[in-house]
Order: structure tokens, then C-alpha cells, then sequence
């Protein structure tokens, strides 16, 4: 197979997986993960460096376009990402250390955690019960606490930190789900950089691999956060759940 034909391949998967991202505010990295994993026959370690030459640029791309449409907190972006840092390092340090298969059950049973609360999370409000109103004045604490458990799932899983920090925003503040998935990206793109560089200092990144992907991702990234902006609650979070459970199912039965 011609280096061109590879490229373009490699490419038209990175865009696609950057459409979703952008849709769901995940950055595409869940979907480049299980790619590398069941397409290319990556270890997981491999697979997790890799994807995040995908993941930086896209979301810095989706990042701005959440922003243009809805601006972000500066303060509370801050916050989380100041402690997202140090707890993506260590979790990056542990998930190096794991016997691959063991970390792709880890990760598998993660998503699948997620996807069945997004399952949740997207059933159709109950007939006269009125959608909480945001909560306002939330101490800065709060938000560190967050990012130290999106840097630590984000440095374990690669990416992953902004999924985690999604459901805490919409539950314990009652953020819309667009507000939640623009700030949650806000907060780990710190982390991304520390995660990317601590994978390839353990030779965990496939360049040639991951930068046509991360090409192909920045082209359609756009589109999926303005299809995002005009979709209703329960749909995107609907559409979040069952990418999820995809995933999560496509990566358990590669490891039997």
C-alpha cells in the first residue's frame, strides 16, 4: 500500500472521527483510540500516544468554535487546568506501567461506564418538571477538585478527561450540556500536552500514524460543533451514549 493512498485513508478516518468529536465535544481521541486498536493492531499504549497528535489540534480547533458560540469562563478553564496537569502526569505514569491488555479492559469498562450513564442522562424530561437553572458563584475549589479528576483519567485513558468532567458540570451544577463540553475541553488542554509528551518520551507515538489522522480531523471538526449547537439536550447526549457503547463493546470483544 502506496505511502499516498495510506495517508488518505488515514486522513478521511481522522475527519470523520473529527465530525463526531466536535458533535460530542470529546475531541475525537475515544474513537482514534479503538481505530488504532482494532484497525492497525496498536497495544494500547501505542494506541493512547498516538491518538493524542490527533487529539491537541482538535480540540484547540473544537475549543474555538465552542467559544465563538458560547464564551467560556476564563476563571474556572483556569482553575481546572491548573490541577488537570499534575494528575494527567501521574496518571500517565501509571497507565505506562500496565500490562496493555489489562489497560484496554480498564479503558473499555470506563466507556462503558459512561455510556450508560449518558443513557441516562438523555431521557426525555418528565411532564411538568422544569429544568434546573445553572448554579452561579461556584467557589474556585470546586472546579480544581474537577480538573484533578479529568488530568487523572485524562492522563491514564490519553484522553477521556473532558468526558469525565461533562457529567460532574451537568450534574452537580447543572450546566447545559454545550456549556458543560465547552469548558470541560477548556480544562485538559494542559494535560493534553503533558500526556503527549510523557507517551512519547516512553516511545508511545506513532507520528506517521497519527498526524494524517490529525489533518482529516481538523477539516470537518467545525461542522460537528455547529451541528452540536442546534441539537436538543437529550438528542446530543443520546448520540454521546450510544457512540460510547460502540466503543466499548467493539474494545472488549478485541481483547477475548
Amino acid at each position: 500500500m502506496s505511502f499516498i493512498f495510506t495517508f488518505l485513508i488515514l486522513a478521511t478516518v481522522g475527519a470523520a472521527i473529527g465530525f463526531l468529536g466536535g458533535l460530542v465535544g470529546i475531541g475525537g481521541g475515544l474513537l482514534a483510540i479503538p481505530f488504532f486498536v482494532l484497525a492497525l493492531g496498536y497495544e494500547q499504549q501505542a494506541a493512547q500516544g498516538t491518538a493524542l497528535i490527533m487529539v491537541l489540534p482538535a480540540v484547540l480547533t473544537t475549543l474555538f468554535n465552542y467559544h465563538r458560540l458560547a464564551p467560556i469562563p476564563f476563571k474556572e478553564a483556569v482553575a481546572g487546568a491548573s490541577t488537570s496537569v499534575i494528575f494527567t502526569w501521574l496518571g500517565a505514569r501509571f497507565a505506562l506501567g500496565l500490562d496493555p491488555v489489562v489497560l484496554q479492559r480498564f479503558y473499555a469498562g470506563f466507556v462503558l461506564f459512561l455510556a450508560l450513564y449518558y443513557f441516562y442522562k438523555s431521557r426525555p424530561p418528565k411532564a411538568g418538571v422544569e429544568r434546573v437553572a445553572a448554579r452561579e458563584n461556584i467557589p474556585i475549589y470546586y472546579f480544581m477538585l474537577i480538573g484533578m479528576v479529568s488530568g487523572s483519567a485524562g492522563g491514564v485513558f490519553a484522553v477521556g478527561g473532558s468526558v469525565v468532567v461533562v457529567p460532574l458540570l451537568t450534574t452537580l451544577f447543572h450546566f447545559s450540556q454545550f456549556r458543560a463540553q465547552a469548558l470541560g475541553l477548556s480544562m485538559i488542554v494542559p494535560g493534553i500536552v503533558v500526556a503527549l509528551l510523557t507517551y512519547a518520551y516512553h516511545g508511545q507515538v506513532l507520528v506517521l500514524s497519527g498526524l494524517p489522522m490529525a489533518i482529516g480531523s481538523l477539516l470537518l471538526v467545525p461542522l460537528g460543533v455547529r451541528v452540536a449547537y442546534g441539537l436538543a439536550e437529550s438528542r446530543l447526549r443520546f448520540i454521546f451514549a450510544f457512540t460510547l457503547l460502540g466503543i466499548a463493546f467493539l474494545l472488549y470483544y478485541s481483547t477475548r
